[in-house]
C-alpha cells in the first residue's frame, strides 16, 4: 500500500507539535528536569476529585445532553458573570467540550468556508493554524514583537485584514510569551473590527492566571460580544488537565452550529468530568487564588534568575511561562533546546515551535516546584558558560 497516496494531503502537510517532541525525549531521561510541558504541578483539588468520585459511586455514568449538564452550563454562566462580567444564556450560548482545544476546533469549523482567512498572532499555541487548515481555511500569521510586549496592535491587525478575512484568533493571556492584552489594547482592536463581519475566537484558557492585573475579555468591550466566541476550560485554573473539559460561550446561532458538529463527532463531554467541574465552578475560587499566588512567586524568581544569567527575559504578566531570548548563544532555538536537554538534562521548548517569530527564544514553564526551577537554572547557567557566542 502506498499510504502517501491514500492519506489526505492536508493532514500530511501539517507538522507534529514541537512541544510533544521534547516531552517524548524527556521520558527517556529519568534524571531530567522539565520546564517544557504546560501542565500545573498541583493535583486537582481534593474537593473537585471527590465530586467526580461521588458521581461514580452514585452511578452517574450515562450520556449527558450534547451541550453538557444543565448544572454545569448554569455554573459556567454564573462563573463568567462573577469573574469577568460576561452575561450568557446557559441554554443557548454555552457548550461544554472536550478541553478548550475542541472548542477552538468547533468554532473554526462552524465559521470557515474553504479559502477564507484566519488571522493568527504568533508566537502562540501550536493548534490554531493546523485547525484552520483542516477546516479548509488559510492561516494569516501576524508576528507580534517583544518591544510591544507581544501584544497584537491595531496597526498590525489592520494590515493583515483582507476581503477574505473571517476570524481573528486572540490568544491572550498568551502561551508561550506570557503576554496579556489590557482593556485599552482590546478597545483598539475592537475599533478595527467594528463594521466588518470578522469574528473573534478568544482563547481565554489562562484568564485566571494573571499577575497584578485582572484579565479583561474582548467580549466585554462594546460591540464585541456578538462577534466573539470565548473559549475557556478547567485544565489550567483548576489543575484538571487529564479530565479533558472545556467550554465555549458565544452568540446563540454560532453555538448552535458548534453543538451540531460536537453532536456528530463527540456526542458529549465525559460525564464524570462534568460533575467534578460543577464543584470546581461553585467552590474553586479559593483554589485559584492560592495557585496564582504561588505561581506569582515562581514567576518573579525565574525571571530574575534568567536576567542574572545574562538572558533578556520579557516580564510575563499571564499564564505560567517565560520566554527568554537566547540569541546571544548563537544557537537556533531548536539547537539550544536539544543541546540543553542532552548536555544538562533540562527540557525547554524551542520558540520556533510556536511560529517563525518565536525563533531566538525558548519557552520555560514555571508550573514546577521552586526546587526544580532552581536546579534547572543552575544547569542552564552551566550550559551558558560553554555556549555563549
Amino acid at each position: 500500500m502506498d499510504y502517501e497516496k491514500i492519506l489526505g494531503q492536508c493532514v500530511q502537510d501539517i507538522p507534529f507539535s514541537g512541544i510533544r517532541k521534547f516531552f517524548e525525549l524527556l521520558e527517556t531521561m529519568p534524571g531530567a528536569i522539565s520546564l517544557s510541558v504546560g501542565e500545573p504541578d498541583y493535583q486537582t483539588p481534593w474537593h473537585i476529585r471527590e465530586a467526580g468520585i461521588y458521581s461514580l459511586t452514585k452511578g452517574f455514568t450515562k450520556y449527558t445532553a450534547n451541550a453538557g449538564l444543565t448544572e454545569l452550563r448554569r455554573e459556567i454562566c454564573n462563573y463568567q458573570r462573577r469573574r469577568f462580567g460576561l452575561e450568557y444564556d446557559w441554554k443557548t450560548e454555552t457548550l461544554v467540550t472536550i478541553g478548550g482545544s475542541e472548542a477552538i476546533d468547533l468554532g473554526v469549523r462552524a465559521l470557515i468556508n474553504p479559502g477564507e482567512e484566519v488571522i493568527v498572532p504568533q508566537p502562540s499555541f501550536v493548534c490554531y493554524s493546523p485547525i484552520a487548515q483542516l477546516a479548509g481555511g488559510v492561516p494569516v500569521i501576524v508576528e507580534t514583537k517583544a518591544e510591544n510586549r507581544f501584544k497584537l496592535t491595531a496597526d498590525e491587525l489592520r494590515a493583515a485584514i483582507t476581503p477574505k478575512t473571517k476570524i481573528l484568533v486572540l490568544p491572550y493571556p498568551c502561551n508561550p510569551t506570557g503576554g496579556i492584552m489590557e482593556k485599552d489594547d482590546l478597545e483598539a482592536i475592537a475599533e478595527v473590527l467594528r463594521g466588518t463581519n470578522i469574528m473573534v475566537l478568544s482563547d481565554e484558557i489562562y484568564a485566571e492566571l494573571t499577575y497584578g492585573k485582572r484579565h479583561v475579555s474582548i467580549a466585554s468591550i462594546d460591540g464585541m460580544r456578538e462577534r466573539t466566541i470565548v473559549v475557556g476550560g478547567f485544565s489550567k485554573a483548576y489543575s484538571m488537565t487529564g479530565w479533558r473539559l472545556g467550554y465555549a460561550n458565544g452568540p446563540a446561532p454560532i453555538i448552535k452550529q458548534m453543538t451540531k458538529i460536537h453532536q456528530y463527532a463527540i456526542m458529549c463531554a465525559p460525564t464524570t468530568s462534568q460533575y467534578a467541574a460543577v464543584e470546581a465552578m461553585r467552590s474553586g475560587d479559593a483554589d485559584i487564588e492560592e495557585m496564582v499566588e504561588d505561581y506569582g512567586q515562581r514567576r518573579r524568581y525565574i525571571i530574575t534568575r534568567f536576567r542574572e544569567l545574562g538572558l533578556d527575559c520579557f516580564e510575563a504578566e499571564g499564564a505560567f511561562y517565560v520566554f527568554p531570548c537566547i540569541k546571544s548563544t548563537g544557537l537556533s532555538s531548536e539547537e539550544f533546546a536539544e543541546k540543553l536537554l542532552r548536555e544538562q538534562q533540562v527540557a525547554v521548548v524551542p520558540g520556533s515551535a510556536f511560529g517563525a517569530s518565536g525563533e531566538g527564544y525558548v519557552r520555560c514553564c514555571y508550573a514546577a516546584s521552586l526546587k526544580d526551577i532552581d536546579e534547572a537554572l543552575d544547569r542552564i547557567g552551566r550550559f551558558l558558560e560553554t555556549h555563549h557566542a
